[in-house]
């Protein structure tokens, strides 16, 4: 069985608008017909995540530390996972832009 992190429901729950905003866009297998999960768990908690593509989207904002990330990406990598990371403002003021990015990084992962 999955285990699942105590703040994931929360998580879920309390989507920030930003992670509201790009979760709209890419649940119900809308981008590319792929299958995305919101605050997935396993090690760490992921923002957005295709496990078939073993892709994860975080989304960072002010409360984020590049360097605390470090450790995180890592591991995320360490399991297979391209880890996409975007600033808030890039979803804002770049939306188009960002799942661009995503569906390109979706394409490799096939």
């Amino acid at each position: 069985m999955r285990q699942v992190s105590p703040h994931a429901t929360t998580l879920r729950r309390d989507l920030t608008d930003v992670e509201r905003k790009l979760w709209y866009a890419v649940r119900d297998r809308r981008l590319d017909g792929w299958k995305f999960r919101r605050q997935a768990t396993a090690e760490f908690t992921s923002s957005i995540s295709c496990s078939d593509a073993r892709l994860t989207v975080e989304l960072d904002g002010g409360q984020h530390d590049a360097v605390a990330n470090v450790p995180r990406t890592a591991a995320l990598e360490a399991r297979g996972y391209q880890v996409l990371r975007f600033w808030n403002f890039e979803v804002n003021d770049n939306f188009d832009g960002v799942l661009l990015k995503i569906a390109a990084a979706l394409g490799k992962r096939l």
